[in-house]
């Protein structure tokens, strides 16, 4: 039954649309607007990618509409984005624009398990700073890939943004240079300005329209878009073998990786800056799965979800799936009735709007507030940053992640502390024979060691209480310690009295063997001052004990030893 119910709250019911008849009107113009935006960003990417401004159109379609259908969020708009086209550029680089498909198809299903197995969740253990960083590696290498095209040139040979950019200059014709640079320089230009006139002004439709007329009345020599198809093709299953399909499997774990991380961390931020409900982290998963399926069906790439695109779909009004299957329809329009003209938009305009767009993806007051944090926080942000550049986005997230649990357990370490506390008043005679530790914060593996050493230097007592009333966090090396800190204690004749182990710390404690090595199972109490009491006891007797064997010996010796 559970697994029943399970299923279908990942599958697509009524009750999404159950406020369309209240919200049908802002759904429409929002759906409208997101579809104006999303053509020039579906092109470019499509372009950058290179896998063709047709891919990323067909992508921006078909996974749209099911990402919308499928998917966790009320208010998500799907299609490609830069992130993916950072991931995808080395894989067509080295095996050609015909896998991006095939590609899109493993990796969708990978996705699609993953959401199944309820891994929607684990999004959220990732580090603020390492989602910072990892947003801005990802806007630098978007804005990088977009030079050759802005100056008129062929993208290097390495895979390196940096590097590919670079070389591209060795191809650079100088007398022509001016023009693509001056189409960027006139798109951005457009796309910085019309805000400012009207915040719901398509800044980056307006300038690739312009930028497109005025190329096409004066002739100049811009590279074009190049044909594209006016209809959707037939879905049909890509070409593959079972080699394909192993050389792809690392690229399609990254592409998965990616679309899962971008898509929930974009749903997470959707979700805090609208009324629309919160969002199912696993059915989103599904439902990205699914549409990158779709997509690769149709010849498309694989799809996210799109924080640019959603969030211009919250400001124009969309409150329901229907926004972003509006926008898809939009698209699908154009396709049917407008591609000879799309096709002769220039890729620098392309280049221009995907510059503009990486820049925005920068916040300085955002890169700003993470610096001005912590040290930690400042040098997980920085090496984030620097190995998405460098090397690999999904590397980057992993390494980021790393960094940033090896500075949190060293702070939760700090946390813990053995501190030896003074005996209850009023003092009685024999208590500097008894030591009181208390253990407080976290016992675990990070720490363990530097509070055994503590302990069980202790010297010229009979008795250690320790309490662990405090302890708020103790794994399995922890309690292994304190197990030896008694071992080792016991050794020297000290008795050693536990008081105040938590319910929630008994078990562990009992399987690893705490409470089996104490002296005696009276040993183990609840409340400090019993403990007390029984230590003051126990060090009488001892007391006692002492003296009465002293006179016993002293009894015993021969009278010409006296």
């Amino acid at each position: 039954m559970k697994a029943a119910a399970y299923v279908r709250s990942l599958l697509p019911s009524w009750q999404d649309y159950r406020s369309v008849r209240r919200t049908w009107r802002g759904d429409l113009v929002a759906g409208v607007t997101v579809g104006i935006v999303a053509l020039p960003l579906a092109l470019a990417f499509g372009v950058s990618s290179g896998a063709g401004a047709e891919s990323g159109l067909i992508t921006a379609i078909v996974a749209g509409v099911i990402a919308a259908v499928f998917g966790g969020s009320n208010i998500q708009v799907s299609g490609p984005t830069g992130a993916m086209v950072v991931v995808l550029g080395p894989v067509v680089a080295a095996h050609g624009a015909a896998i991006v498909p095939v590609v899109s198809l493993m990796a969708g299903a990978f996705v699609v398990v993953g959401g199944a197995l309820k891994l929607g969740r684990v999004v959220s253990y990732i580090p603020w700073p390492v989602i910072e960083g990892f947003t801005l590696g990802i806007a630098v290498i978007i804005f990088l890939q977009q030079v050759p095209a802005a100056i008129g040139s062929k993208p290097g040979p390495s895979s390196n943004a940096f590097v590919s950019a670079v070389q591209s200059f060795a191809h650079l014709n100088w007398s022509s240079v001016i023009w693509p640079v001056l189409a960027v320089a006139a798109v951005a230009a457009i796309m910085m300005l019309a805000p400012r006139i009207h915040r719901q002004l398509p800044g980056s439709l307006i300038g690739i329209v312009v930028v497109a007329v005025i190329a096409t009345v004066t002739h100049l020599p811009l590279a074009r878009i190049g044909t594209l198809p006016n209809s959707l093709p037939a879905p049909s299953l890509p070409s593959f073998d079972i080699q394909t399909l192993t050389t792809l499997v690392g690229s399609a774990l990254t592409v998965a990786a990616l679309a899962a991380i971008e898509s929930l961390l974009s749903a997470r931020v959707a979700a805090s800056i609208s009324d629309t409900g919160p969002y199912d982290a696993d059915r989103e998963l599904v439902g990205q799965g699914l549409a990158s399926i779709a997509s690769g069906l149709f010849g498309g790439m694989p799809a996210t979800g799109a924080i640019a695109r959603t969030a211009v779909n919250i400001r124009s009004g969309g409150r329901t799936r229907v926004a972003a299957i509006v926008h898809a329809i939009v698209l699908l329009a154009v396709v049917y009735l407008a591609t000879s003209v799309v096709s002769q938009i220039p890729l620098a305009a392309l280049s221009g709007v995907l510059m503009v767009t990486a820049a925005r993806m920068i916040s300085l007051a955002t890169v700003r507030s993470v610096v001005g944090s912590t040290r930690s926080d400042t040098v997980v942000f920085i090496i984030t940053a620097l190995i998405t550049v460098s090397f690999d986005l999904i590397v980057a997230v992993g390494i980021g992640i790393a960094v940033a649990a090896f500075f949190a357990l060293r702070t939760l370490s700090k946390s813990g502390g053995v501190h030896r506390e003074e005996l209850p008043a009023p003092a009685q005679p024999e208590d500097e024979h008894i030591a009181l530790f208390r253990l407080d914060g976290a016992l675990f593996f990070g720490a363990a060691d530097r509070m055994l050493d503590r302990v069980t230097r202790i010297n010229n007592v009979s008795v250690v209480i320790i309490r662990m009333s405090q302890l708020q966090v103790l794994d399995a090396t922890g309690a292994r310690v304190i197990t030896e800190m008694i071992h080792a204690l016991e050794r020297r004749g000290i008795t050693v009295l536990i008081k105040g182990i938590q319910p929630q710390h008994m078990k562990l404690a009992t399987r690893v063997g705490v409470i089996s090595t104490l002296r005696h199972q009276k040993h183990l109490f609840i409340d400090l001052d019993e403990a007390i009491v029984h230590a003051r006891d126990h060090v009488a007797r001892t007391a006692e004990a002492a003296i009465v064997q002293a006179m016993t010996e002293t009894s015993s010796r021969p009278k010409e030893n006296r």
